[in-house]
C-alpha cells in the first residue's frame, strides 16, 4: 500500500513545515499541497538560497518529487508565475508541476474585498494578510467563484464579466476604487494560456498513484489554531487546515493516509490578531523573536512570541490524529538559559491540562500554569539524539509525556540538513 504522510502545523502557523516537507518529500514520490492560498507561506534553504513558497509545494525541489496543487487550495495566478520564474532561475524542472482543474481563483476584487472587510470590522480587525483568500473561499460557498477549469469553458469570459460588475457596484456603494474590466478580463485570458501545461485532474491522478504504491507527502498550510472549525473563531483562516481539509482538498480518503506528522515549536509565535496564552509582550518575548528570526514569510510582519503551550498542542494533536511530532527550534530555547512549558490552565480556581470550551472566549483571565526548565545548551549541527545534552532530552521528554506522542524530527539550526531523526 502507498505510503501518504502528512504534515500539520499544530499551533498558528510559521512552524517549520517547510522544512519537515521538504525532507519527506524527498523520500517522497509526489508533494502535495490541499489547503489555503498565498497567505501560507514556506521559506526552505536551497543550494545556499532562500526560496519562499506560498503555493507550489516546496517538495518540488527535490529531483524525483512531482509537485501538486491540490483542488482545496485558492490560486492567484500572479502569485503562482512569480513562484514559477523563480524556480525557472534555480532550473527546477516545471513538468512535474500539476494544478487541479478543481482549484478555485483568486482575481483582483476578492483581493479588495479582503481590505474593504476588514476595513467594515472595525474595532474587531481580524489581521488578515489582504490576500484575497477569505472573499475567493466566500464566493466559492456562494457558488460564483470561478475554478481554473472555468477558464477553459466558453461562458468564462461572461461570468467574470458579471462577477467583476457585481462587485464594482459593490466598492462604489463604499466609495472604494471601481476595478478596470477590460484589463482583468485581458489579464486573466493570458493567464489561462500559461496556466494550461499545469493544468491536470488531480484526483484521478492521485489515486493513480496510490493505485502504483507511490508514496506522497502532504503539506500542510498554516495551522490548527487557525482553522475555521477547530481554531480560535473569528481570529481564523477562511479553510480547515487541519486533517480533515488535507483530505477534502485532495480527495484522498481516511485510509490511505499512514502517518501525520504534527509540527512545533520548542516555544510558541503567531502572526495577527487572536488569542495567545503564553503570549511574552515583554524583553523575554523580544529575545526570542530575534532568535528565531520571526519575521512573517509572506507579510514581514513581527510575529508574536511566548512560550510552548502544551494544553494546546494536545488539543491539537487529538483533533488531528497526530501520529509522531517535529519539533523546530530547539536551538533558540538552548540559548535562553531558562525556558518554560505552560502544563495547564488556570481559570475560576479550577486548573485545566486539556483545552476546553470553558476557556473560548476567556483566554484573557487564563492563568498559565508552567514548569521552567533548564536551556543552556548548544546542539547546532548535531545528528544524534544520543548526544543531546541533558536539559535538551528532558525538555522534549516532558513535550512526549504531556501530548503522548514521540518527537521523531528535532530542528537544530535553520538549514535542512540541521535536523535529527529518531
Amino acid at each position: 500500500m502507498a505510503n501518504v504522510a502528512v504534515v500539520l502545523g499544530l499551533n498558528y502557523g510559521d512552524e517549520g513545515k517547510g522544512k519537515v516537507s521538504t525532507f519527506l518529500a524527498s523520500k517522497s514520490d509526489i508533494a502535495l499541497r490541499c489547503t489555503g492560498g498565498n497567505n501560507a507561506g514556506h521559506t526552505v534553504e536551497f543550494k545556499g538560497d532562500k526560496i519562499v513558497f506560498h503555493l507550489i509545494p516546496s517538495g518540488i525541489l527535490n529531483e524525483n518529487t512531482e509537485a501538486v496543487i491540490g483542488n482545496g487550495v485558492v490560486i492567484d495566478p500572479k502569485v503562482l508565475f512569480e513562484e514559477i520564474q523563480v524556480l525557472q532561475e534555480h532550473n527546477i524542472d516545471l513538468n512535474k508541476l500539476h494544478i487541479s482543474t478543481r482549484a478555485h481563483l483568486i482575481f483582483p476584487y476578492h483581493i479588495q474585498e479582503d481590505k474593504l472587510f476588514e476595513d467594515l470590522k472595525e474595532d474587531d480587525k481580524v489581521g488578515t494578510t489582504a490576500r484575497g483568500i477569505g472573499p475567493c473561499y466566500m464566493d466559492k460557498a456562494d457558488r460564483i467563484g470561478l475554478r481554473v477549469i472555468d477558464m477553459y469553458n466558453p461562458t468564462f469570459e461572461k461570468k467574470l464579466r458579471r462577477n467583476i460588475k457585481n462587485k464594482n457596484k459593490i466598492f462604489a456603494l463604499y466609495n472604494y476604487p471601481i476595478l478596470d474590466e477590460e484589463e482583468i478580463v485581458k489579464q486573466y485570458l493570458t493567464y489561462r494560456d500559461m496556466m494550461k501545461p499545469y493544468v491536470i485532474d488531480t484526483v484521478a491522478y492521485l489515486h493513480k498513484a496510490l493505485e502504483e504504491n507511490k508514496n506522497i507527502v502532504c503539506e500542510g498550510a498554516q495551522a490548527t489554531g487557525l482553522d475555521m472549525d477547530l481554531g480560535d473563531y473569528p481570529m481564523v483562516t477562511s479553510s480547515n487546515p487541519t486533517i480533515g481539509g488535507i483530505q477534502t482538498g485532495s480527495g484522498i480518503g481516511a485510509r490511505y493516509l499512514n502517518e501525520v506528522y504534527g509540527v512545533c515549536k520548542a516555544y510558541a509565535s503567531r502572526v495577527g490578531e487572536g488569542p495567545f496564552i503564553t503570549e511574552q509582550n515583554n524583553e523575554i518575548g523580544d529575545t526570542i523573536r530575534e532568535l528565531g528570526h520571526e519575521y512573517g514569510a509572506t507579510t514581514k510582519r513581527p510575529r508574536r512570541c511566548g512560550w510552548m503551550d502544551l494544553v494546546a498542542l494536545k488539543y491539537a494533536v487529538n483533533v488531528n490524529g497526530v501520529t509522531a511530532l517535529a519539533l523546530n527550534h530547539l536551538d533558540t530555547i538552548g540559548k535562553l538559559g531558562k525556558a518554560k512549558l505552560c502544563v495547564g490552565y488556570q481559570l475560576d480556581g479550577k486548573v485545566y491540562d486539556e483545552y476546553s470550551d470553558d476557556i473560548i472566549g476567556r483566554e484573557n483571565e487564563v492563568v498559565p500554569v508552567y514548569e521552567e526548565f533548564d536551556t543552556n545548551f548548544a546542539i547546532e549541527k548535531e545528528i544524534s539524539y544520543n548526544n543531546l545534552p541533558i536539559d535538551a532530552k528532558r525538555y522534549i521528554e516532558r513535550i512526549e509525556k504531556h501530548l503522548g506522542v514521540p518527537v521523531k524530527f528535532i530542528g537544530t539550526g535553520p538549514d535542512n540538513e540541521d535536523t535529527i531523526i529518531r
